[in-house]
């Protein structure tokens, strides 16, 4: 049984920063990459950035500069930093956690960037 769990979500000033995190659990291989994807409300969900097995990470270029990716390794636990929020940055973030076939999702995270 394989568990993605989001945390740290909340609500933040515009030009703040948040960190949230993505923790696995189960049988899962050493091989396994973790994505990130945010739905805002009325839209479709879209990606943000992942990092694969070997570290390398990736990061939508309409994000770059201002989101980082990184992990834990041992604990199986990703992050996902964001500076200077916008108000568009407003949504449900998500991780899902690819391992060969299989693809499982976390339940999300809301984040508000709000005034």
């Amino acid at each position: 049984q394989v568990q993605v769990v989001e945390s740290g979500g909340g609500r933040v000033q515009p030009g703040g920063s948040l960190i949230v995190s993505c923790a696995a659990s189960g049988s899962i291989s050493s091989r396994y990459e973790i994505e990130w994807f945010r739905q805002a409300p009325g839209k479709k969900r879209e990606g943000v950035g992942g990092i694969g097995s070997g570290g390398i990470t990736d990061v939508e270029n309409a994000m770059k500069g201002r989101f980082t990716i990184s992990r834990v390794i041992g604990n199986n636990t990703v992050f996902l930093k964001m500076d200077n929020l916008k108000h568009d940055d407003t949504a449900v973030y998500y991780c899902r956690l690819v391992d060969g076939p299989n693809a499982y999702w976390g339940q999300g995270t809301q984040v508000t960037v709000s005034s």
